[in-house]
């Protein structure tokens, strides 16, 4: 149980060992007592194929970069809601931005779900801020929206394209619907074989796109209220670094649905090649030859 220092000495006046409050405190001190918060360093047993798995994640993204093919490295940003709502950190200004008391869902503008493709090769970012739900069928249709307007234009003559991504969430290495969409919206409509590794679970903050794009979006937005999508999406697009990083951003309007299955007879429709090392992080989803591309 946690005891306080009235607490404490309350306790020691019955045990007839008076003390006040503060002595208690200055005693404890002389011990070596302080009061202290909760410390995350139990990082708990890793996967006995982590280092593995970092290591052939280096080697395809060495042997992509030097093919001159694409990389991106991708994930959904924290959601946020949009309305007079407080944004962590502080901004220069002679007063200070006056928003809601609480964060109550119900009288927000909505709810944004940015999701991010981090391009390792140019340095760019590009960010599709969602409406509705964090799904696998709204994560590759921002990826398919990239390849459109961006990926295909950088890389004409590219045919395959890597894909870092954590291991959870929309992304993750599990849901069937991610491989099933990739499939179908990316690989089959633009004749693209794609390769997929994923970080080991508990390794997300070493994904590119959390420490290259996501955090200096944070760092430009803060203490910012994001009262509308167009404001939001003006500090995303805002975003720089003395390293050259610009970033894109589009509203991805939609109505995602949560908890769409995908069969086991559709699965085995997919033209999905697992890797050797790691199947289950790494994977290969070729175009089907009885598709045409999207030319």
């Amino acid at each position: 149980m946690r005891s306080s220092l009235r607490q404490l000495s309350r306790r020691l006046g019955k045990a007839k060992h008076p003390a006040s409050p503060p002595t208690v405190g200055r005693l404890l001190k002389k011990q070596g007592y302080s009061l202290k918060a909760n410390a995350k360093k139990k990082a708990g047993k890793d996967h006995p194929d982590r280092n593995k798995q970092f290591e052939y994640i280096e080697t395809q993204k060495q042997d992509f970069q030097a093919a001159g093919l694409p990389i991106i490295s991708v994930d959904t940003k924290k959601k946020e809601l949009i309305g007079d709502f407080k944004n962590a950190g502080q901004a220069w200004s002679q007063e200070p931005e006056y928003v809601n008391v609480h964060d109550f869902p119900q009288d927000a503008v909505g709810r944004a779900v940015p999701y991010g493709i981090y391009d390792l090769i140019h340095n760019r970012g590009c960010v599709y801020v969602g409406t509705s739900a964090d799904t696998p069928q709204f994560a590759v249709d921002a990826i398919t929206a990239w390849w459109q307007k961006e990926g295909r234009v950088a890389f004409p003559q590219a045919d395959h394209l890597l894909i870092l991504a954590d291991a959870g969430g929309s992304n993750g290495y599990r849901p069937r619907l991610w491989k099933q969409q990739l499939q179908e919206q990316l690989s089959d409509q633009f004749g693209l074989a794609v390769t997929v590794c994923h970080y080991p679970t508990g390794c997300s903050k070493w994904n590119p796109i959390d420490h290259r794009l996501f955090s200096y979006i944070s760092i430009n937005w803060a203490g910012k209220p994001l009262r509308t999508f167009d404001t939001m999406l003006a500090y995303i697009r805002g975003t720089t670094t003395t390293a050259g990083l610009t970033v894109k951003a589009f509203l991805l309007e939609g109505v995602y649905e949560t908890g769409k299955r995908v069969s086991d007879t559709e699965m085995k429709k997919l033209n999905l090649e697992r890797h050797t090392v790691c199947p289950d992080w790494n994977y290969t989803i070729r175009p089907r030859l009885d598709v045409a591309p999207d030319t």
